[in-house]
């Protein structure tokens, strides 16, 4: 049996696959969860070994709950235990729109995918670690948690994720597991290039402690830490991981 087996979903690309290399770095054997691109899912594994640790790729949906039991199920009898989740799937696009004309179908469907990708994982892995006595449960989240706009789904899916995580962490925590959400601020991944101009990431660079916008290993840096024996004690958080932004935004708003 492997030391420590971290299963990490949506770890094909962007976060996901630096948190999945992060944990490998640290001597976890990650599964590298992904829904469709599997050649993706193979290279993050092909880069852990390379680099010397050790991987393996497992396809599911992780909104499907059947998928997600036979994921589980498989890594569990293969290796024994389950002694890290990170519950990381970018399940459903959020609808960018006023909500005066935002359809339900798009609000409900933002919610309930975003709270399904981490319910269904929950739900299964957690009754392996109440049995091991010992575990580790991380969510990624989102500071637009706490922001209003154009963002009414995509803002309530994070608000409800973290409040899911703390009823999680009460649940956990008599047996040993720690449960913690990760809020992220921006992040220069795929799926925000098209978006970061020049202008915003002068801005997002004005208001960060690095002087850039965040970059994904500085996401899987943080999720390893968490893993890490020294916060043992913290449970129940959500941690914000902005590079400073908003308290530096409001500073330079007082000006």
């Amino acid at each position: 049996m492997t030391s420590t087996v971290a299963l990490v979903s949506g770890a094909s690309r962007g976060i996901g696959a630096a948190i999945a290399r992060s944990l490998a770095q640290r001597g976890h054997h990650v599964i590298v969860n992904y829904r469709r691109n599997a050649d993706a899912g193979k290279q993050v594994v092909a880069d852990i070994e390379a680099a010397g640790g050790t991987a393996q790729a497992e396809q599911a949906d992780v909104c499907d709950h059947a998928q997600v039991a036979a994921l589980v199920d498989r890594v569990h009898a293969e290796h024994g235990h389950v002694d890290v989740l990170v519950c990381n799937a970018n399940t459903v696009q959020p609808p960018f729109e006023p909500l005066a004309s935002l359809p339900w179908e798009a609000f409900a469907g933002k919610v309930v995918g975003e709270l399904a990708g981490s319910y269904h994982l929950t739900q299964r892995v957690l009754p392996i670690m109440r049995e091991q006595r010992a575990g580790r449960i991380i969510y990624i989240s989102s500071t637009v948690a706490d922001m209003v706009g154009m963002i009414a789904a995509h803002s309530t899916a994070k608000a409800a994720l973290n409040t899911f995580s703390r009823h999680v962490a009460a649940d956990a925590g008599q047996y040993g597991v720690t449960v913690n959400t990760i809020a992220l601020g921006a992040v220069n991944t795929d799926a925000t290039a098209g978006v970061f101009d020049a202008d915003r990431r002068a801005s997002f660079a004005q208001r960060s402690v690095h002087g850039r916008v965040l970059e994904p290993e500085d996401i899987g840096a943080a999720v390893s830490l968490l893993t890490d024996g020294g916060f043992g004690s913290v449970t129940g958080q959500v941690i914000r991981l902005d590079a400073g932004f908003d308290v530096l935004n409001q500073q330079l708003a007082a000006f």
